[in-house]
This record gives structure tokens, C-alpha cells and sequence, in this order.
């Protein structure tokens, strides 16, 4: 069993964004690992396992337009099942 199921990413359409302030409120706010927030002042990818993936989408909404959201359950997928 996986400490966190879902494997969450997206792009944060926006301005003025910050990569570094991005992680840094996801690593002291949500619970999980894994963690990668990489781009621009207008562009961010996220990726983030956890188990509250719409706590993940709601933080990032707040920033800008969301858009090209993947979350897949990990544990469906370990058993070969679609994610």
C-alpha cells in the first residue's frame, strides 16, 4: 500500500508566478512527496503525489487557470488497472 495514492499533476496558467513559493506552500500546507514545480512567471507544471489531490487543485485554482489535469489512483494502477 502506497503512503500517498494519487499522482496529480497540472499547468497553472498565470502571472507573476513563483516556482519557489509555489513548493514552498505545497510542502508546508499538503500532505505527500514527490513534489516537482518547474517553469515560468507565466507557466508552472506541477506534480504532487498525495491523498487530497482537490486540496492540490483548489491552492492552484487560487493562482491562476488550471488546465491539462491528470490524476491517476497509483494503488489501481500497481494492480494493473487503468488509473
Amino acid at each position: 500500500m502506497l503512503e500517498f495514492k494519487y499522482d496529480t499533476q497540472l499547468l497553472i496558467e498565470g502571472q507573476n508566478l513563483s516556482e519557489d513559493e509555489i513548493s514552498q506552500y505545497i510542502t508546508e500546507n499538503l500532505l505527500g512527496d514527490c513534489l516537482l514545480a518547474v517553469g515560468d512567471e507565466e507557466l508552472i507544471k506541477i506534480h504532487f503525489h498525495t491523498n487530497t489531490p482537490w486540496k492540490l487543485l483548489e491552492y492552484c485554482a487560487s493562482l491562476g487557470d488550471i488546465y491539462d489535469i491528470v490524476v491517476e489512483d497509483m494503488e489501481r494502477q500497481s494492480k494493473g488497472l487503468q488509473g
